[in-house]
Parts: C-alpha cells; sequence; structure tokens
C-alpha cells in the first residue's frame, strides 16, 4: 500500500508518497502563478492547482511502482482562500489569497461586532475568509449572487478528487464563520455576514474519509480499489501532523520568511486579545495556537540584499559562541506585524546605531530582533497556560547554529533539533490519509522525528537577554509613532 500527502502552497504544489510503514517513497513538485492585479490583491486560478496536481501526480506514477496500489489521500493548502462556486461548480473568479488585503475596511468592520471574536475565538484579519466574501458582496454584487459553495483552496482539491463539497475542522476555522469550541459552522456568524449554511462544505475531522477517488481519475492514474481521501488540513496543523505535534506541552518554532511559533493544546484556549491564532487541530478533540511575526528569515534576507553580502557569510562573521546583546536594536517589522500587535501599517529599522557600526552589528541585531519577536508570540502563549519543555526548531534560519542558539537563550527553553528527512505539511498530509484509509490510530502514525541535536540555552547570558528584550519592546510604539 502506498499514501500521498499533497501540499498546496502558495507558489506550488508538493507531493509525497510513503508506503505501508509511514517512510518516503518519493516526492515531486510542480510550481503555478499568483496574480496581483491591482496592490494588496493576490489572486490564482484554481485551475493551476488541478495542472500541478497532474504534474506531480505523473512524476511519481513514472518513478514510483508502489502508486499503483495508492490506498489514501491527505491534502494540505493554504488557508482563507475564498473558491466560489457555482450551482454547477463552476469557478466564478479566481481564489482570493490569505495574503490579499483588499477586505481591510470589511475586517474591521467585522471586528467591530464582538460576536466573531466570541464565537470564533480569533480577530477578523483581513486575509480570512469571511471578509473577502463581505468585500465580493460590495464591490462585485452579481458575482455574489451567483455563490452556491465557498470552499478553501485544499477543500476545493477535495472536491475535485471526490466530487464532494467537504473540507476539514483546521481549515475551516480560519474562515471566521466557525464555532471554534464546538467544531461546527456557526450559523450565527454565516447570518451576520449575509451567508448560507447551505453555501459552506460538510464538515469532518482532518483524519477521517471525506470521500472516495472518483473512479475516472483512478483509472487515469492507474490505480485500482478504493481510494480513500481523508478531511485534511490547513498547512500548519498539517506540518504539525508531520512533526508529530499533537499533545499539550508539543510545539515547534519556524524560522522561516515568516516566523512561526505553534502549540498544541488539548482545550480550546482562545486569546483574540492577543493576536494569536487559535485553531481547531486537523486531528479530534484537539485545538492548536498559533503566533505569526511576518518577516523572521525575510528580514535576515532583505539585510543580505543591502549589503551584498549571503545570509551565511554574515552570520558566519559571527564566530560560533553566542555573544551577549549588542547596542544596536531591530525592529522587525518589514511588511507590519502579526501576534501580538495586529499592526499591517507599523514598518521596522534600527536603533542604536553609531559612526562606528559595522555590518556584523547589524546582522547580530536583524538575528536578536527577530528572536524577541518570537518571545512576543511565546509570551503571549504563555498568558494563556501553554506549557512546553523544549520546541522542535525548522525553517530556513535553523541552518544557522548562531541564530539558533541565541533563539533558545532568549525564549529559554531547549529547541530540538531534528534529523534530517520529510515533516512538512505534505508529510502530515499523507499521514492523514494513511489514518484515514487504515483505521490506524493517530498516535501511531504521527510519530515525532528523531532528534540529532539537543540545544540549551546559554545559561551565563539569559538575564542579559532578558534586559535586552525588554528593551526591544518599546521599539514598537517608537516604530508605530512614525508611520
Amino acid at each position: 500500500m502506498s499514501f500521498l500527502g499533497l501540499d498546496l502552497g502558495t507558489s506550488g504544489i508538493r507531493a509525497v508518497l510513503l508506503d505501508d510503514g509511514g517512510a518516503v517513497l518519493g516526492d515531486a513538485e510542480a510550481r503555478y502563478e499568483t496574480q496581483h492585479l491591482q496592490d494588496g490583491w493576490s489572486e490564482q486560478d484554481p485551475s493551476s492547482w488541478i495542472i500541478g496536481l497532474e504534474k506531480v501526480v505523473e512524476a511519481l506514477r513514472g518513478s514510483q511502482p508502489e502508486f499503483q496500489n495508492l490506498r489514501g489521500i491527505g491534502v494540505a493548502g493554504h488557508m482563507h482562500g475564498a473558491t466560489l462556486l457555482d450551482i454547477e461548480n463552476n469557478v466564478l473568479r479566481p481564489c482570493i489569497l490569505w495574503n490579499d488585503t483588499r477586505s481591510s475596511a470589511q475586517a474591521k468592520e467585522m471586528n467591530e461586532n464582538p460576536l466573531y471574536q466570541r464565537i470564533s475565538g480569533n480577530i477578523v484579519f483581513p486575509g480570512f475568509t469571511a471578509p473577502k466574501l463581505a468585500w465580493v458582496h460590495n464591490h462585485e454584487p452579481e458575482l455574489f449572487s451567483k455563490v452556491s459553495k465557498v470552499l478553501l483552496p485544499a477543500a476545493y482539491l477535495n472536491f475535485y478528487l471526490t466530487g464532494e463539497h467537504v473540507a476539514d475542522m483546521s481549515d475551516s476555522a480560519g474562515t471566521v464563520w466557525f464555532d471554534l469550541e464546538n467544531r461546527a459552522w456557526s450559523e450565527a456568524l454565516l447570518d451576520q455576514s449575509g451567508m448560507e449554511p447551505q453555501q459552506m462544505p460538510r464538515l469532518v475531522e482532518g483524519s477521517s474519509k471525506a470521500g472516495s477517488l472518483r473512479p475516472e481519475i483512478a483509472a487515469a492514474w492507474g490505480v485500482s480499489g478504493e481510494v480513500i481521501v481523508a478531511g485534511g488540513a490547513g498547512d500548519n496543523a498539517a506540518a504539525a501532523c508531520g512533526m508529530g505535534v499533537l499533545n499539550e506541552g508539543q510545539g515547534f518554532v519556524s524560522l522561516g520568511t515568516s516566523g512561526v511559533v505553534l502549540l498544541a493544546r488539548d482545550q480550546m484556549r482562545a486569546a483574540p486579545e492577543t493576536a494569536l491564532h487559535t485553531f481547531c487541530h486537523a486531528v479530534p478533540d484537539r485545538w492548536y495556537q498559533m503566533s505569526v511575526m511576518l518577516s523572521a528569515a525575510d528580514s535576515l534576507s532583505w539585510l543580505s540584499n543591502i549589503t551584498g553580502r549571503t545570509p551565511a557569510e554574515m552570520t558566519n562573521a559571527l564566530g560560533e559562541t553566542l555573544q551577549a546583546p549588542g547596542s544596536v536594536s531591530f525592529a522587525p517589522y518589514l511588511s507590519g506585524e502579526r501576534t501580538p500587535h495586529n499592526d499591517a501599517f507599523v514598518r521596522g529599522g534600527f536603533s542604536g546605531l553609531s559612526a562606528g557600526t559595522t555590518v556584523t552589528d547589524l546582522t547580530h541585531a536583524v538575528l536578536e530582533g527577530v528572536c524577541f519577536g518570537l518571545r512576543d508570540g511565546l509570551e503571549a502563549m504563555r498568558e494563556t497556560g501553554a506549557k512546553f519543555e523544549g520546541l522542535y526548531a525548522v525553517g530556513g534560519g535553523s541552518q544557522s547554529r548562531y541564530w539558533l542558539q541565541m533563539l533558545s537563550t532568549i525564549l529559554n527553553t531547549a529547541l530540538y533539533l531534528p534529523k534530517g528527512g520529510e515533516f512538512g505539511a505534505a508529510m502530515g498530509a499523507a499521514r492523514l490519509g494513511m489514518v484515514a484509509a487504515t483505521g490506524a490510530s493517530v498516535e501511531d502514525v504521527m510519530q515525532v522525528p528523531d532528534v540529532e541535536e539537543v540545544l540549551q540555552p546559554t545559561s551565563e547570558l539569559v538575564g542579559a537577554y532578558d534586559d535586552a528584550y525588554q528593551r526591544f519592546q518599546r521599539l514598537y510604539p517608537a516604530f508605530k509613532s512614525l508611520v
């Protein structure tokens, strides 16, 4: 038997194929484009997702004989996108993506209604689905009147695969039409935004059966027998499944283009006032909290671009031993900030520059600022009672040992460095497909990765970095006042 995991990302789709022991047989990727027709707009043609899907399947079919024994599929996708279908299931317009900000006014109006935060457990961000539909209602009323179904990107792939309108809980929690505590669509929130329950897909848990692969697709792919399609997940919930982060006390920090701290929770602990995201997990009776900073490794990339030095050159110049906090501070708000400030308009900058400041000083300040921004999110989670002994560290920035040592010290927590392997959203999606198809337990399938090394905080510098963090917290109001 084999199991297919699909990660529908913003820039492309990635697929992994697992054997019945959970080992990776092969992987494939296909790219597609995003359209930016106006400032702040971000759209994709859903047909490009289908073309990408068929490309990765063709690649795996050609390279992996076990593909013909496919028994389960899971789909993970970028969250919040609005894919609108008419009564005949035709796509009405390009999908409005998660990073589209055109509905800022609609989100602001929704946030003035306390019902949204109380039931959904989240601030209404412009990138979420509900304000997008409010924008369509206001600006494309004729098209809005034809909307029969609203599907998130992963749910649209589920529809293509199964012919059914079905979505999972983790992805649906990011629409702001969702009752987070009861894991169901909220008729009250739908009514508030002029939507009907029948316009929503059927809900299932991410590890449950959503449907079966359509016979015509199975025949085209060269597989026989029933192929179960799981409910799937939003991309971060799927990544957590890929890491085995399911239970209270487990979590990871990602030093990617953006920065994410994600903790699994055994109860719904919504705290919208902190700008934390609180969503259902992709497995039953669990939730997760997530803090998001918009410019993490992207801050180092920005400095790399303007200095003409590679990120590796800049971090290598710092040496191997963690230094004390520098005299230069950096506010990492190059694209605004999400947690805990929820401020799309604040911008970043340096503080404490002098005639003697060097590129190495700037590099150290940027690394510090990103770590402090991640600590902001973690402190917000601690306010909700979250407890953990350590965090897995992933993302491109985790290739810098110096940065990781600094992060461990600033967060004052152990960082677990997983051994090389596959543990992202595509892996998590494949695991969801395996559980749905075989009935295996979530705990047996979604194991944590082997740990290659554990980094502990540099104890003699914890106090100094705590003091520097207090100084960092004064940067946000200072830079906000300049905008």
